[in-house]
């Protein structure tokens, strides 16, 4: 089963695609989204749902996770990675994905049994527990942790 996990900000979307036969999990894609700060929020976001539209094409995920926004510092930042989620959500709806949500912590907690760690801790288990060559940037690293959280939860 193939699973994409989705870190979305309007700057760097993070998205990562793992594959679980129910025993094993490998890294099948992973990167990121950019945006320039140049760039308009309205093209942002149609840059983020057009991009991640090509990534569905391409690796064909069968379910999906993104990260769940519980904690946010200011009120500009919570609607700011709403809307980026929000288009991350529009083309998981388009490729008639259903979508499990899961909070920051717990996939810090599956991904490094801690519920407070750092993304470079994040992408460092990363690359051991999928067998990676090289550490991913962050975003990419939260990306692939969201997919193995979602791929955990099902093995329960």
């Amino acid at each position: 089963m193939k699973i994409i996990g989705i870190d979305p900000s309007i700057r760097s979307t993070g998205y990562g695609i793992i594959e679980s036969d129910g025993r094993r999990l490998s890294a099948v894609a992973f990167g990121t989204i950019p945006n320039p700060v140049k760039r308009s929020p309205e093209a942002s976001l149609l840059n983020i749902v057009e991009r991640l539209r090509d990534v569905l094409r391409e690796h064909r995920p069968e379910q999906a996770a993104i990260e769940k926004i519980i904690f946010v510092q200011s009120v500009r930042t919570a609607i700011i990675m709403g809307t980026a989620r929000g288009a991350a959500l529009v083309a998981l709806a388009e490729a008639g994905l259903s979508v499990s949500e899961y909070p920051a912590k717990s996939v810090k907690m599956a991904a490094t049994g801690r519920g407070g760690a750092q993304k470079q801790q994040v992408g460092f288990m990363m690359r051991v527990l999928l067998g990676l060559k090289t550490t991913p940037k962050p975003d990419e690293g939260d990306a692939l942790a969201i997919a193995l959280t979602h791929a955990r939860s099902l093995a329960l």
